[in-house]
């Protein structure tokens, strides 16, 4: 309406008329297929589309949801489908990705270019611009995304590209960026069996229940018995802690201890792929704070730890600071 109040011819979609096609698995339904016929034929007429997002319908007709970040997904499944030669998606709250939340650390830096992988390992880790299933979709399609400030639509914000397409960038730099994610709670099952088929009577019936299993520590055995620490979203602790419970009384576990009040701090960046000593230098930078690390967990691009919640501000400037990344041509210690 505000569209052709200006002057200009306009159309507009809801989910199940351009038919985004899902599954049924409501509030976080992912797309199957979309037909682009209608917003092509209205684009060859010159119309402006505006499709609703974050919606979808399923085989049988029902309207369904993405979950949260699906108007993210939409767009980039749009801008797919049609064959465009990028997305840009515009923010309220941000002008682009940075290397860290810029409310808690001010002088984080905003990314010209992040890749794909990278932005993908952040947005999984924490960082709340982009979804990570949106992230995912462009990546696995090939859609350039470029996030900007809706309050200035002709800044530049932040491309999110091909690895390949900027190496000459990325090789410059180190880590891109620290994400931390307070949505974490940690639970350990004390002295179960070390015997082949625990893990999985254990994480089965999690995973049954829709519970994603984070990051998973199993001690050294003793005398046939093994500690098993894993971690769950902190949204989904009681009911993990309910069916731990029945695992563990049926393995004749001894107890099952469980923290909900800790942090999940991640260093992400491709320059990990061929330098090493960063795990070093980001415990002996939380060592130098006093920082306890209650689990660690590496990929080819990432290093996370566990820590208490109280450290999060204090361990996310810490490490925004000893890899410089509030420098104006990013960090560039290789050590």
């Amino acid at each position: 309406m505000t569209i052709k109040s200006l002057g200009h011819e306009s159309i507009s979609f809801q989910g199940h008329q351009v038919r985004i096609v899902t599954d049924n698995a409501h509030s976080k339904a992912k797309i199957q297929s979309i037909h682009a016929e209608k917003i092509e034929n209205a684009l060859k007429k010159g119309k402006i589309v505006v499709v609703a997002g974050f919606q979808g319908v399923d085989s049988d007709g029902n309207v369904t949801t993405l979950g949260r970040g699906g108007s993210d997904l939409t767009a980039v499944a749009l801008a797919a489908a049609l064959k465009a030669d990028s997305c840009e998606l515009y923010k309220d709250d941000v002008d682009g990705v940075y290397t860290t939340d810029p409310g808690m650390v001010p002088s984080a830096r905003k990314l010209e270019r992040i890749s794909y992988e990278e932005m993908l390992e952040m947005a999984s880790l924490g960082s709340k611009v982009l979804q990570a299933r949106a992230v995912e979709f462009a990546m696995k399609h090939g859609v350039p995304l470029h996030v900007r400030p809706t309050a200035k639509p002709d800044a530049q914000g932040t491309w999110v590209v091909e690895e390949e397409e900027e190496m000459s960038h990325m090789e410059d730099i180190l880590i891109s960026g620290v994400s931390f994610d307070k949505n974490q709670a940690k639970i350990t099952i004390s002295q179960v069996p070390d015997s082949p088929g625990i893990a999985a009577k254990i994480f089965t019936p999690l995973g049954e229940n829709g519970i994603i299993v984070d990051m998973i520590v199993q001690n050294v055995s003793r005398e046939g018995h093994t500690d098993m620490t894993f971690t769950v979203p902190r949204t989904d602790y009681k009911k993990s802690i309910i069916i731990t419970q029945e695992i563990a009384g049926s393995l004749g576990a001894r107890e099952i201890l469980s923290d909900d009040k800790i942090t999940k701090v991640s260093l992400v960046g491709v320059g990990m792929k061929t330098h090493s000593g960063v795990a070093t230098k980001m415990f002996t930078a939380f060592a130098r704070e006093g920082i306890n690390i209650l689990m660690i967990s590496t990929s080819e691009i990432k290093i996370s730890c566990v820590i208490e919640e109280k450290y999060t501000e204090l361990a996310v400037r810490t490490l925004h600071e000893a890899f410089n990344l509030g420098g104006t041509s990013g960090n560039e210690d290789k050590k």
